[in-house]
C-alpha cells in the first residue's frame, strides 16, 4: 500500500489565501461533514510552529499546547492566523485561530520554553510506569509511516478496534499522519495531533465512544523521538454527562508528558467500533 500521499490536508495553486484543504482522512467519525480533532489539533500546532520559526527562535521547544474546540470544524478550507502574545529570552507564547466562512471555529495557545539544565533537588515521581509501554517490536515494528493505531485493553494488543469495546483501561500506539501533503511531519505536529486521541482512550467503553471532547491540553517535558506516540489512560471522572480524562503520553524511550481534556456526553451519536475498521490509508469500513 502506497502511503506517500496520505495526509490530513492539501495545498495547491487553487487553494484560496494559502488555506488548508481537508482530505477524506480528516473526516470525523461523528459526522461525514466534519473534521476530527486530530487533524484540527495538528493544523493548529503546525501554524504555531511556523510562527516560532519565523522569529528565528530555534532555542525554544513546545511545552504546552492548549486547544479549544468550540465549533465543529467543517470539511471546508481552513484559514489559520497566528499572534505572538509574548516573546522573551526563555519564553514565547503563540495564539492560533482557525476560521471557516469568516467564523472562529477553534483556537490554540502554544507555549514554547527554553531548555535548561535539570534542577539539583530530588522530587517525587511515580515509580511504576509499566503501563507506559508500546506494543512488542514483533507486533509493531518501528516506523515513520502512517498506520492504523494499535490498541491495548484486557483483550491485549491489536489493530481490530472491535476487540477493545469493553470497560477496561485503554492504551493506544500511534504512528502519526502528516498534517499537510508534501511536508515532513515534525515531532511536535505528531504529538499535538495524536493528543486528541486521549478522548478515545479515556472515553471508550463497553458501548463505544459516547463523549466528544471540547478541548485538549497537552503538556510536554520533551518532544517524542520520531512520530510514534503512545497514550495510556491515567484517570477519568464523570458527573452529569461531563467527563474529565487524563492520559500519559510516551514514546519508545519513556514518558514525555500528559493530556487532560473535558468531554460532554453525545450518546445519541455514539461511535460503535464493533462496526468500524480502518486501513492504513484511512479507508473506513462499516459493517
Amino acid at each position: 500500500m502506497d502511503l506517500s500521499s496520505v495526509s490530513f490536508f492539501t495545498r495547491g495553486p487553487d487553494t484560496p489565501d494559502d488555506a488548508l484543504l481537508p482530505t477524506d482522512l480528516a473526516r470525523s467519525s461523528w459526522s461525514t461533514g466534519q473534521v476530527h480533532g486530530v487533524a484540527v489539533s495538528g493544523a493548529l500546532a503546525r501554524a504555531a510552529e511556523q510562527a516560532l520559526a519565523a522569529l528565528g527562535r530555534d532555542d525554544l521547544r513546545p511545552a504546552r499546547h492548549s486547544v479549544d474546540l468550540f465549533r465543529p470544524a467543517a470539511m471546508k478550507p481552513f484559514h489559520l492566523t497566528t499572534e505572538v502574545v509574548r516573546e522573551g529570552p526563555r519564553i514565547c507564547l503563540v495564539d492560533v485561530t482557525l476560521r471557516q466562512d469568516g467564523e472562529r471555529v477553534a483556537r490554540a495557545s502554544v507555549l514554547f520554553l527554553a531548555v535548561a539544565a535539570a534542577a539539583s533537588g530530588r522530587t517525587w515521581s511515580p515509580e511504576d510506569r509499566t503501563a507506559h509501554q508500546p506494543p512488542p517490536l514483533d507486533v509493531a515494528p518501528p516506523t515513520d509511516q502512517p498506520r492504523v493505531p494499535f490498541v491495548h485493553s484486557d483483550a491485549g494488543w491489536s489493530q481490530r478496534f472491535g476487540d477493545h469495546q469493553n470497560a477496561s483501561r485503554k492504551t493506544s500506539w500511534n504512528s502519526a499522519v502528516p498534517v499537510v501533503a508534501g511536508e515532513t511531519l515534525t515531532p511536535f505536529q505528531a504529538v499535538a495531533a495524536t493528543a486528541d486521541g486521549a478522548s478515545l482512550v479515556t472515553n471508550w467503553g463497553s458501548d463505544g465512544v459516547q463523549h466528544i471532547n471540547t478541548d485538549i491540553t497537552l503538556a510536554l517535558a520533551r518532544l517524542p523521538h520520531g512520530v510514534e506516540v503512545g497514550l495510556v489512560t491515567l484517570d477519568r471522572v464523570e458527573h452529569d454527562g461531563i467527563a474529565v480524562g487524563t492520559a500519559a503520553v510516551f514514546d519508545r524511550e519513556g514518558p514525555i508528558g500528559e493530556v487532560v481534556m473535558t468531554s460532554i456526553v453525545n450518546a445519541r451519536r455514539s461511535i460503535d467500533f464493533n462496526r468500524i475498521e480502518y486501513d492504513d490509508d484511512g479507508t473506513r469500513h462499516e459493517s
